[in-house]
């Protein structure tokens, strides 16, 4: 399961394991603070916003070199750019010097912090371990732009593949291209792959040369039967599979260079 859909909405199942493991934690706080005639709900919101700023800040240090031209683009959280260590390491700051301000609520919120902390641990290594044997390119009919069939499998097989699932009428999708197209000239060892969602090839060929873009690869799946089989329910949604054709990473929502390169480090290990 790549997303998960509420209603006409997308989500990411990490951000929805993030949010479940808040809401253990408030939950936690809240009973165990309750004990001790307390209240952590305000020190927990606060922790939260700590860790996503932190978060946001490792991310851009990290990557500061993908921001030089576009400086603005840091406070652009769209592109889901977060270090994940900084941002433990923030909230785990930010409620160590809580607990040293009050005393009273030192254990309160220290059992809370952690239930959500092993919370989040427990969900995404139980989702990992299932999902490692089953994320493999599936074998659903594509087809390219002047009618032939063909499936990812065979496309250009033993390197490793980003497959881009995007539509037209999707304004990230629009945004993100010129920073997929600047990558596949980028990284010629790498196979960029574009899967059109829905639309006839005079749409997408239209669109192509609206946006003047100049980008290989371009297959179409009018039926959406590739995005079934990958779990993907939200436009724009990338994946990455190593040279064996297994899937090792997945983003949701747009790209930006810094992110993707974030992405692409997944081939270098």
């Amino acid at each position: 399961m790549q997303t998960v859909s509420i209603g006409p909405l997308g989500f990411s199942f990490a951000h929805v394991l993030l949010v479940l493991s808040f809401v253990v934690a408030l939950l936690v706080g809240a009973l165990y603070g309750r004990r001790h005639g307390v209240s952590i709900g305000g020190t927990l919101v606060d922790a939260l916003l700590v860790s996503l700023v932190t978060a946001r800040i490792g991310f851009v240090i990290l990557y500061f070199e993908h921001f030089r031209d576009a400086p603005l683009d840091i406070i652009d959280i769209r592109d889901g750019g977060f270090s994940i260590y900084a941002g433990v390491f923030g909230a785990v700051a930010f409620g160590a010097w809580r607990m040293f301000r009050r005393i009273s609520i030192r254990k309160p919120l220290g059992v809370a912090m952690l239930s959500g902390l092993m919370t989040w641990g427990a969900f995404s290594l139980t989702v990992n371990l299932i999902e490692v044997q089953e994320r493999e390119i599936p074998d659903s009919g594509l087809s390219t732009l002047d009618g032939q069939s063909i499936t990812l499998v065979d496309l250009q097989p033993g390197k490793p593949k980003v497959v881009n699932i995007w539509a037209s009428w999707c304004p990230p999708c629009i945004r993100e291209m010129p920073v997929l197209e600047k990558a596949q000239e980028r990284y010629p060892d790498i196979t960029f792959v574009f899967v059109n969602q829905g639309e006839q090839v005079e749409t997408i060929n239209s669109f192509l040369g609206q946006q003047d873009l100049s980008i290989r690869n371009v297959l179409s799946d009018v039926s959406g039967s590739f995005a079934s089989a990958t779990g993907s329910q939200a436009l724009p949604t990338t994946l990455f599979y190593d040279a064996e054709g297994r899937q090792v990473d997945v983003h949701m929502g747009e790209l930006s260079n810094a992110s993707l390169a974030q992405k692409l480090e997944v081939f270098e290990r």
